[in-house]
């Protein structure tokens, strides 16, 4: 069965939407910043991929029937989700049907109001108007609210993969008679909660990061939205088509809370079930999107895969280096971008890669490349926990 990726939606460090992202990713340009809207010791200490707006502005921007408790997450789930569900040509019937699937993801949720969980878990004040809006689901039941939504839906929390997850997800639904559409994506926004806990790991960099890069060392923390609509082949005969979804693979190692195995086996398996899934040889692929946070376990256990999968390892990149490392967006947003690629021919480089990693005979992607057919894409995302997922994307 074929699906087609028929909608996309975004909102980042890069820019408010869709096209906004592709001039900035075009251009070279990154969207790491000292924070202005973060409330945290760190906002002036760190760099983050921060949207570009306030809280309230972002709220104004949304026409949501109750905005009592929404959150900055809330706002740009909304956002992003409007966006892919116009670009795709939804009608109102057809995102209420019960043949179209929600599968959204978060890791951070309402925790963005740290302080305002604290004190009403704490019962500090009279229960605040987001006594609701604290968990990993609120901004999808926010949605489903507004949307009126029907048909089957979930919300996925397995850490940096779950956008991707999501995305693996509405496929395999759609894939099995389920539904025929699933709206899939996620979102995060910068938390105080996130920023102490990954700080805590000491992995946070004081710079901006510098992915597969040999002096990496660290992440920058990120926030957005982005979602995609996926539509059996039946329902968008007629409709503007921007990628096939192939396959994807999931997997996890299993070796440790916070980094992944030496040996990199959840990498490996989950690129190879993704091919196998997708029916693709791994010579076919033309660019790796690759997972990419900066830090020294990451990189050199993504290419360590690599090196095991394929003979000659493909063009690839991390787009993190663009925008942070957005934790629950993450797999969507890059999911995207591999999209992007695709529709335009372009593999969009690792940003500040001074010396590539020694011992693998491969650099990533160091300046923009527009003059390449770019057939297949595979996009990777990788979670604490060891929760391995790679999506295959591929021109309609």
């Amino acid at each position: 069965m074929n699906i087609f990726v028929t909608g996309l939606g975004c909102i980042s460090p890069l820019g408010f939407n869709l096209d906004e992202n592709l001039t900035q990713l075009r251009a070279g340009k990154d969207g790491l910043v000292r924070s202005e809207y973060l409330e945290s010791s760190y906002k002036n200490k760190k760099f983050f991929g921060e949207v570009k707006k306030d809280t309230a502005s972002l709220l104004k921007q949304i026409s949501v029937t109750d905005k009592k408790g929404l959150t900055r997450t809330d706002a740009l789930a909304f956002i992003a989700f409007k966006e892919a569900t116009e670009q795709a040509q939804l009608q109102k019937e057809e995102i209420e049907s019960v043949e179209t699937a929600f599968i959204s993801a978060s890791t951070v949720g309402g925790m963005c109001l740290t302080d305002e969980l604290y004190r009403d878990a704490n019962l500090k004040t009279y229960t605040s108007d987001y006594a609701e809006s604290y968990n990993c689901s609120a901004h999808t039941l926010r949605i489903i609210k507004e949307y009126n939504i029907k048909g089957i839906t979930n919300t996925i929390n397995t850490a940096c993969s779950s956008s991707a997850n999501a995305i693996m997800l509405g496929m395999k639904l759609i894939k099995t008679g389920r539904v025929k559409r699933a709206i899939v994506g996620g979102v995060d926004c910068l938390a105080k909660y996130t920023v102490n806990g990954f700080n805590a790991l000491q992995i946070l960099s004081d710079s901006k990061c510098s992915p597969f890069d040999t002096g990496r060392d660290g992440l920058n923390l990120g926030e957005g939205a982005a979602y995609l609509v996926l539509e059996s082949e039946e329902l968008c005969i007629d409709k503007p088509k921007y990628a096939r979804v192939l396959g994807a693979g999931n997997t996890n190692d299993a070796f440790h809370t916070s980094s992944m195995s030496d040996t990199a086996d959840g990498v490996i398996a989950c690129i190879q079930e993704a091919l196998s899934d997708g029916g693709v040889r791994a010579d076919k692929i033309d660019y790796i999107n690759a997972h990419g946070t900066g830090t020294q376990n990451n990189d050199q256990v993504e290419l360590t895969g690599f090196k095991a999968v394929f003979n000659t390892i493909p063009l690839f990149s991390s787009t993190k280096s663009y925008t942070g490392h957005t934790l629950g967006a993450a797999g969507a947003l890059e999911a995207i971008y591999s999209i992007l690629g695709i529709m335009h021919n372009e593999v969009y480089p690792s940003l500040r890669v001074k010396e590539a990693i020694p011992g693998f005979d491969t650099q990533p992607v160091a300046n923009l490349i527009s003059d390449k057919e770019i057939n297949t894409v595979l996009s990777n995302s990788y979670g604490f926990g060891g929760n391995c997922t790679s999506l295959l994307f591929a021109r309609p």
